[in-house]
């Protein structure tokens, strides 16, 4: 609005301008001055040609009248500022040159900006009458003040930087006006602009706004020892004091989660401190704050901090406790994998669950989980939920359902209860700025077997998406999509998610479609170096030994390549020494071979524990149109795949990932793409299943999820859809 204002005022000016001004007959000029009225005539042409080979016209808009406007400015208001220079006897000699030489500079330090970005061409008529207006305040020993106040800061940057002007009297204020219009324009980069501009006059307010929405960079800056830090340092605020107080001191860092206690007098400087000498007192102190936030924020009181407090929390939770018994995932005394965590309380076994998400191990999870009810004095397990204000809730029924524990919670409580939390859980997923929590219910969908809550689900979303009345468009299109992709499930509702949500199919993958220009499928398989990972590479190269095809092995890797059928070349690192990185350098050498020779991968393996799973995704390549994670608890690691391969096929597990599985799984992928059939992902997986005749297998395979029974990464490729549909 205010940038409107100005152009609509400056545009009236200018048109008065033109109708008063008419060109100024050019006097002789003295030849001590001639060079200086060339280089101006010589800075007008550069002008008119920066946009255009034109040599008349100036196009600095798609509008020719508006060019035409602005181009007589740049002729007839330069020429007869140069003119009047002359014929005025009140211009001294050095006068003349002063303001020759301004002229110059305004014009260059315009191209300068145009060149840059800086400056749009639709601005160099206000420009320059506005130069003409502050030349005339100059002359009359009046500031230029009001105009930099009434211009865009491009043009007032100009206007002030020119050495004619540098003895203005409000030189300072005209500076930290521009300034303070910076500081408007850009409200996310206000403490870089006050890093290079410290001294303003309006810093102390400035500052003070800022500490109310940017702790963190206050922290930052507040321990800087130049201009900036020492006004945030002598600010009088109180919130700005306490953040001061926190950047001096060696654990800042730690205490800097409470920061919104400690301003409020909430916690006291010796309670932090006692818990910093014990790591998990300080990790229950956190928790303890945290679940305090939790409950200010269901009244939309929003501390300050609180995504640092948890961010602090999430670090404590994986570096604390999650890594320990994750790394002791071989220990068959659960006494002593446990043991870590014997102290914590259910509220606090809550929190690595839900914020260990991407570390947590499935047996680690199922062993928290489990002593999370252990240690409830309550028989019903949505205490867990109110005691932590309903924190996180979805994450934790969406990490339950995953490792197929909903039901085991549902059932702890009563089914009024139940059936009220699940409603909660479908409903507000637009709320936040991330797909998070709608990607979570899609995931959850897909392994909930209890038909009551699929179908609670089902009738609560389709409520949200056709009786609410004043439902947003992002709503309306996560709804949409979430109710199209469950229908689906259910085959008797005949739905068709390409036709309906214009993505790629879900339920089959077309063998063409994973072949590269010479007709040729890549597939490419990551081990590791451990005693499991050696014995599923000899069973894998076991399995390839026969007429079909013909193995090549090299120093870190084998090749496999089909002899008959369908061309296909299979890449696999050897799995070496996993201690001694030889694993790591085999697979970066591999990489680098497959570049070389062009063979993108479109099907991608992971071989080998959950724990390795970071390294394979660290590697994943983009081409990959099928991943099959082979590790357990790969199904929490959807959303990773996808932010690499946004339209991936992925096939995971929920639980145990085991290598007669994921072996039987290739056989019939390799197979089937040898024989040059598309991979028809139900039918596929019925054979499959009906090879597994042990029910401990079966069992375990079940819960391997296909690619189209993956809702959440099925619900992400259609919002991206919709979402650009939307926008057009």
């Amino acid at each position: 609005m205010t940038r409107l204002l100005f152009t609509l005022f400056f545009s009236l000016t200018i048109c008065l301008n033109l109708a008063a001004q008419k060109e100024i007959p050019m006097p002789r000029v003295p030849a001590m001055r001639q060079l200086f009225h060339l280089n101006i005539d010589n800075a007008q042409q550069k002008i008119i040609r920066l946009s255009t080979s034109n040599d008349t016209i100036f196009e600095a808009t798609d509008d020719a009248r508006e060019n035409s406007k602005i181009t007589r400015i740049l002729k007839v208001h330069i020429n007869n500022l140069q003119a009047t220079i002359e014929l005025d006897s009140t211009f001294s000699e050095s006068d003349k040159f002063v303001w020759l030489k301004a002229i110059d500079n305004l014009l260059n330090d315009f191209m300068y900006y145009y060149k840059s970005g800086k400056i749009e061409g639709r601005e160099l008529g206000d420009l320059i009458i506005s130069f003409e207006t502050a030349m005339a305040s100059e002359r009359k020993l009046e500031t230029i003040a009001p105009i930099i106040a009434n211009n865009l800061i491009e043009i007032g940057n100009i206007i002030l930087n020119n050495p004619a002007f540098s003895n203005d009297k409000n030189y300072k204020f005209c500076r930290d006006n521009l300034v303070l219009k910076m500081c408007q324009r850009q409200p996310k980069n206000i403490l870089k602009i006050l890093n290079a501009y410290p001294n303003v006059y309006f810093a102390d307010s400035i500052l003070t706004e800022e500490a109310r929405r940017n702790q963190e960079e206050i922290y930052n800056y507040a321990s800087a020892r130049n201009g900036l830090g020492d006004s945030i340092r002598n600010s009088s605020d109180p919130l700005i004091k306490t953040i001061t107080k926190l950047s001096t001191m060696n654990t800042g860092r730690m205490y800097f989660p409470f920061l919104d206690m400690l301003y409020k007098g909430n916690i006291s400087y010796d309670t932090i401190a006692k818990a910093l000498t014990n790591d998990q007192a300080y990790y229950k102190l956190l928790v303890k704050t945290e679940i305090d936030y939790a409950y200010r924020e269901n009244y939309s009181d929003t501390p300050l901090v609180h995504k640092t407090l948890i961010e602090k929390l999430r670090g404590k939770a994986v570096d604390g406790f999650i890594d320990e018994i994750n790394a002791l995932h071989d220990e068959k005394s659960e006494q002593v994998r446990f043991k870590k965590i014997d102290s914590l309380s259910p509220t606090e076994l809550y929190y690595l669950c839900v914020l260990g998400e991407e570390e947590i191990y499935t047996s680690s999870y199922l062993g928290v989980y489990k002593k999370i009810f252990e240690r409830m004095k309550a028989k019903n397990s949505n205490e867990i939920l109110e005691l932590t204000h309903h924190d996180f809730y979805k994450k934790f029924i969406k990490m339950a359902a995953g490792y197929n524990q909903l039901d085991d919670f549902l059932k702890r409580m009563d089914s009024t209860t139940a059936n009220d939390i699940m409603r909660s859980f479908v409903t507000d997923l637009a709320a936040k700025n991330t797909l998070e929590d709608a990607v979570d219910v899609a995931d959850s969908y897909s392994s909930i077997t209890n038909k009551k809550i699929k179908k609670l689900i089902l009738d609560q979303v389709q409520k949200n998406l056709f009786e609410d009345p004043q439902i947003t468009k992002r709503a309306e299109i996560i709804y949409r999509l979430l109710y199209t992709i469950f229908l689906s499930m259910d085959s008797a509702n005949h739905v068709d998610l390409t036709k309906q949500l214009g993505i790629n199919p879900v339920f089959f993958m077309p063998n063409k479609l994973l072949q590269d220009t010479s007709g040729t499928i890549i597939i490419q398989q990551f081990f590791y170096g451990d005693k499991d990972g050696k014995g599923v590479f000899e069973s894998f190269v076991d399995r390839f030994r026969n007429p079909n095809w013909k193995i090549t092995k090299k120093e870190e890797w084998i090749e496999v390549k089909s002899l008959k059928g369908r061309k296909i070349t299979i890449y696999a690192n050897k799995p070496l020494d996993t201690e001694k990185d030889l694993d790591a350098e085999a697979q970066k050498h591999l990489i680098q071979y497959m570049t070389v020779m062009q063979d993108n991968p479109t099907v991608v393996i992971h071989r080998g524990h959950s724990y390795y799973l970071k390294y394979t995704l660290e590697q994943l390549a983009s081409s990959a149109k099928i991943v099959l994670l082979g590790s357990c608890g790969g199904y929490q690691s959807l959303n990773k795949v996808l932010e690499i391969c946004p339209e991936a096929q992925i096939i995971s597990s929920k639980q145990v990932g085991t290598g007669v599985i994921n072996q039987e799984l290739i056989n019939v992928i390799t197979e089937q793409l040898r024989q040059g059939k598309d991979l028809n992902w139900p039918l596929l997986w019925k054979g499959i299943s009906d090879k597994f005749t042990n029910a401990q297998d079966k069992e375990k395979f079940n819960d391997y999820i296909p690619p189209h029974k993956n809702l959440g990464a099925i619900f992400i490729m259609a919002y991206e859809k919709a979402a650009e549909k939307s926008e057009k």
